[in-house]
This record gives C-alpha cells, sequence and structure tokens, in this order.
C-alpha cells in the first residue's frame, strides 16, 4: 500500500505530469534544459524530479555537478499504466530548449 500512495501521490500534480510527459516525449535531459524548457526554477524542478525518483519514474545519471533524469526502462506496472494514461492526455507541451544549456 505504501508503494500505491507513494505513486498515487507523485502523479496528483500537474507539473510533475508535465515533467513526465516532457522526458516521455523528448527522452534523457539534463536539469538545466527541463527548467528551460519547462519554464521552472531550479529548486522547484528538483522537488519534483526527487518525487518522481523516488516513485520509480526516473533515474537519474550523474556526471560532476550534471545530473540526467529520463523514464526507468523498467517501470513497475502502475507506474507504466499510468504513464500511457498520461501520454494519452494530450497535453499542450513546449518546445525544448536546449539554447542555454552548458552542460
Amino acid at each position: 500500500m505504501e508503494e500505491f500512495l507513494k505513486i498515487s501521490s507523485a502523479v496528483n500534480d500537474e507539473s510533475r505530469v508535465l515533467i513526465l510527459a516532457f522526458l516521455s516525449k523528448y527522452g534523457e535531459l539534463c536539469v538545466c534544459d527541463l527548467q528551460n524548457s519547462l519554464s521552472m526554477l531550479q529548486s522547484r524542478l528538483s522537488r519534483h524530479l526527487k518525487i518522481l525518483k523516488e516513485a520509480g519514474f526516473l533515474y537519474v545519471k550523474r556526471s560532476g555537478v550534471w545530473a540526467n533524469y529520463g523514464i526507468n526502462n523498467d517501470l513497475n506496472p502502475l507506474c507504466k499504466d499510468l504513464l500511457k494514461h498520461i501520454n494519452n492526455l494530450n497535453i499542450k507541451l513546449p518546445n525544448l530548449d536546449a539554447s542555454r544549456c552548458k552542460c
């Protein structure tokens, strides 16, 4: 039950649903690309990414000070099903803005 509550809480936020849809569309991205593209403050974005990672949706690859996030390849069935539903929502996603990233 604890895992179910963690997963359902993770997708109970519009920003986190947007992040999942964005990463699902564009693949693994660094935090600065997400920050620029989604127009989020770094501190707020980091909090959302942490929640999604702890729920099992995301993986993180660290290289020095840089962190890249992507959708886990081995999602549990509930996460996989929720991600499928998120991708069917037809969310208007912003374009990827990687122009200001220095990583």
